[in-house]
């Protein structure tokens, strides 16, 4: 149900980012019918918006070791991996939260275009956005529909989530003063 390098660099991750000062919990890895959640004690360095493009890990040591061993790797790009995964298998957006005791990742089992809440639908689409966005590209209706596997009938409600995406701050236009949206471009909302 889920790809297996997505589950990788979650764990990786969960593994290394853990904070072992926190006493009373550890590591923690849920499976549902509907998801698999990978939670790990310490709330997170960087906020969750930045996990696809930034990279700070709290345990260095440990990082190296599992790059060593071939688990990980030092460069920043499981979350990126992840996402991409998730993209490639067409699976809603994986979540990631975090309060003040722990960062979770949550990945979804498959679900449709029509069946994912409005919520997702964004989130998937400020995912998207910044994996573009890395890639020194930009995201469009046509990317965002070929990322939900839609077709070009479907373009209108891809462009009211873009529209929602906007409005919730998560993506803003690459270039403002563009009023075609049949050329328009976006990026995360920080660019």
């Amino acid at each position: 149900m889920f790809p297996e390098i997505a589950i990788r660099e979650l764990v990786a991750n969960a593994l290394i980012h853990q904070e072992f000062r926190a006493t009373g919990t550890s590591v923690t890895i849920e499976l549902y019918s509907d998801r698999i959640e990978i939670s790990n004690p310490g709330k997170s360095i960087i906020s969750p918006d930045r996990f696809i493009d930034e990279y700070e890990s709290r345990n260095e040591k440990l990082a190296d070791i599992m790059r060593r061993l071939g688990i990980c790797e030092e460069q920043g790009l499981g979350i990126d991996r992840v996402i991409a995964h998730a993209e490639i298998y067409q699976l809603p957006p994986p979540d990631f939260r975090v309060s003040d005791r722990h960062t979770l990742a949550i990945m979804y089992a498959h679900k449709s275009f029509d069946d994912m809440d409005a919520k997702e639908r964004v989130r998937a689409c400020f995912q998207h956005s910044v994996l573009r966005w890395i890639m020194n590209k930009k995201m469009t209706n046509t990317t965002l529909r070929d990322r939900f596997k839609l077709p070009e009938s479907k373009k209108e409600a891809v462009s009211r989530v873009i529209a929602d995406a906007i409005q919730q701050g998560r993506i803003k236009p690459d270039d403002p003063s563009n009023r075609s949206r049949r050329y328009a471009k976006y990026v995360p909302y920080w660019d």
